[in-house]
């Protein structure tokens, strides 16, 4: 008996073409965020049609997840920080890489407060999200204790949850005012946790300056 093979045109769902719109959708959300982006102009740079961009993805909105789950990844350290000063410097980069796409920084910052409501398509992602960089914010406190860069009597989670919560602010306001300074910000939050917990090692060398 003869067997026909699977048809595989221009339609078919491969992991090269799924990557090929998801670097195109990071490029336009990139640049133009959620609103001013269209599932046409992300069809047209990978050289399809929007019908054929939704048979990969079924909506703007699973496009829009899928590229949350990229960005998150993107974040990801290749190894977890071996010091206060190596988490502190990798906070920083991560913030400036942010800023340098501010369509994915938009796009990010606007859904995380959106996604509030359990009925959002965005909900759990941003649940996961927010406690694996909770767990992983526990971690380095945790491990910056053991190593004696912080003191032990401070409240490991409660010190995680200060730290993202003034991320969260400072993008928020950065959103509403461009001339607010992250980076400054960020640094006198870090300075002011160490004075109060950090030990006289904590190995926190002279920082960039801000561009």
């Amino acid at each position: 008996m003869i067997t026909r093979p699977g048809r595989r045109g221009a339609y078919s769902k491969t992991p090269r073409q799924r990557e090929k719109i998801l670097d195109a959708a990071m490029a336009v959300f990139g640049q133009r965020g959620n609103r001013g982006s269209s599932l046409r102009e992300i069809a047209e740079r990978v050289g399809m049609s929007q019908a054929g961009l939704l048979h990969h993805f079924g909506s703007k909105n699973q496009l829009l997840l899928a590229v949350l789950e990229r960005f998150d990844q993107e974040e990801q350290p290749d190894s977890p920080p071996r010091s206060v000063a190596e988490g502190i410097a990798y906070v920083r980069e991560e913030l400036i890489r942010g800023l340098d796409r501010p369509g994915l920084f938009q796009l990010q910052v606007t859904m995380s407060a959106e996604a509030t409501d359990p009925a959002h398509p965005a909900h759990d992602h941003f649940v996961a999200h927010y406690r694996r960089v909770s767990t992983q914010f526990c971690e380095a406190i945790d491990g910056a204790v053991h190593a004696g860069q912080i003191r032990g009597d401070v409240d490991v989670p409660a010190m995680a949850r200060l730290i993202m919560a003034v991320l969260d602010g400072l993008q928020l306001q950065k959103l509403l005012n461009e001339d607010v300074d992250v980076l400054t910000s960020i640094d006198l939050m870090f300075d002011g946790l160490l004075a109060a917990y950090g030990a006289d090692d904590a190995g926190v060398t002279e920082r960039p300056a801000h561009t």
